[in-house]
């Protein structure tokens, strides 16, 4: 794709979450139309999208359809499978490209990706049997966490060494996936930039955002993050240096640790972010609608903020408190789930705590 989407253009989404609801919601506000392509029935994005192809990714025709009628190819979550991607390319633009998606897919790709750029990650080693694992114990040390290299996400495929005679339990929690042993990393908070990459090359960042977690999921992201004003600089440079070095176009999160030594890069992904909700209502152009204008060949939006934000994420029976909430000024996000369940994220709520200084 060379030219800019025009308006009224269809732009395909791969998943039904509720990133792709977002996305589809910002899409629309553009003038553009959106078709999820997801297997399952009734999901957040369904409710906004303007078409939903309802196949599976094994599907080789519907998705060669699903090419057809769409002007570029995006995506909501990372774990899609290559053969999908190799029908869809052949007929589409995708965006974010390839090597984004395929470097997030994988942690042991991922680390090296990023050691290669120079930047700074936990210690890390791959594991594929006892005795690489009793190899990369003997290296890194424990305490540690065995992460599974693929399909691993909100605290999901982990398992924690607290020492070595930890070592078989976390093998046998990976199932005989490959997996990743990562050193602990002794950091004083987590935060995360939001970062965007057009088709011609040009970077905006918004400001990093501190966030707290609970049983692996995300918690709360607080805007402004506790940082220096060279902490806040570095964050941004990293985040730019990982974006152009994968010559990437669209939103990319990019999760850090604020450590005495330095920021330490914990993952990358390659999608809108859990963690940059909070620019709904902290910024006149939201990630959303910036990812929309870079893969859509348009000139990104303005991302500074014009407010202090905190985001709470509404985990499972959290959503209960709706009706309290509803009586506050706080913006309420909601995805159109059905049941709420323990773990799951039903929906987000950002609330103003001041103006931007």
């Amino acid at each position: 794709m060379t030219n800019p989407l025009s308006t009224g253009a269809t732009i395909g989404i791969l998943g039904g979450g509720q990133l792709g609801r977002m996305l589809s919601v910002a899409a629309s506000r553009l003038g553009f139309k959106t078709c999820i392509y997801e297997p399952g029935g009734d999901s957040p994005a369904s409710h906004v999208a303007n078409y939903h192809f309802q196949k599976g990714y094994d599907d080789l025709d519907a998705l060669k359809q699903f090419a057809q009628s769409v002007g570029v190819i995006t995506y909501e979550f990372e774990n899609i499978p290559t053969s999908a991607l190799d029908a869809l390319e052949a007929i589409k633009p995708i965006h974010p490209n390839r090597t984004a998606l395929a470097t997030s897919q994988d942690r042991l790709t991922e680390k090296d990706f990023l050691a290669s750029l120079g930047l700074k990650t936990a210690p890390y080693a791959d594991v594929t049997d006892a005795a690489s694992l009793e190899a990369a114990i003997a290296t890194i040390g424990t305490p540690a966490i065995l992460k599974t290299r693929r399909m691993g996400y909100d605290g999901k495929g982990q398992s924690r060494l607290k020492s070595p005679d930890d070592a078989v339990k976390a093998l046998a929690d990976m199932n005989g996936a490959p997996a990743i042993l990562e050193g602990f990393v002794d950091f004083s908070h987590e935060v995360s930039v939001i970062a965007a990459r057009s088709l011609d090359g040009a970077v905006s960042c918004y400001d990093p955002g501190e966030n707290v977690h609970s049983d692996g999921i995300l918690s709360t992201t607080t805007v402004p993050a506790n940082l220096t004003s060279a902490q806040r600089t570095d964050a941004v440079l990293l985040a730019a240096q990982i974006l152009n070095a994968l010559d990437y176009v669209g939103v990319l999160g990019v999760e850090l640790f604020v450590t005495p030594q330095g920021l330490i890069v914990n993952e990358i992904a390659p999608r809108v972010h859990n963690s940059g909700h909070w620019t709904q209502n902290g910024c006149t152009i939201c990630q959303f609608e910036q990812h929309i204008r870079a893969i859509a060949g348009w000139p990104l939006g303005d991302g500074s903020r014009h407010s202090d934000v905190v985001m709470e994420n509404l985990i499972g029976d959290d959503v209960l408190r709706i009706p309290d909430i509803a009586k506050t000024t706080d913006a309420i996000h909601l995805y159109g789930k059905a049941d709420a369940k323990p773990g799951r994220k039903m929906g987000h709520v950002n609330r103003i705590t001041g103006h931007a200084s």
